[in-house]
């Protein structure tokens, strides 16, 4: 888990956000948090192995999964999201 991991999880939560990777990029940094798109990406990647976004359809569009609710509220831990 990367330190920018949260950032994206609590984003997505708070605005109850589905957005491809370019868009949730540019309204993160809109918003003052400064992340670099390749970031985004990569860490969305990461975040959709472990189970915390999913996909939406086949569009490439991102939301926060139960899973990645859950992991917010402090009901799931780090190491049960471990390969």
């Amino acid at each position: 888990m990367s330190l920018k991991d949260g950032l994206l999880l609590e984003f997505l939560a708070e605005h109850n956000l589905e957005l491809p990777p370019k868009p949730l990029y540019r309204n993160l940094n809109r918003h003052g948090h400064e992340i670099g798109y390749s970031t985004v990406r990569l860490r969305l990647s990461e975040l959709e192995k472990h189970g915390l976004v999913s996909e939406v359809g086949s569009g490439g569009y991102y939301e926060i999964s139960e899973v990645g609710q859950r992991y917010l509220q402090g009901e799931v831990a780090l190491e049960e999201l471990e390969d």
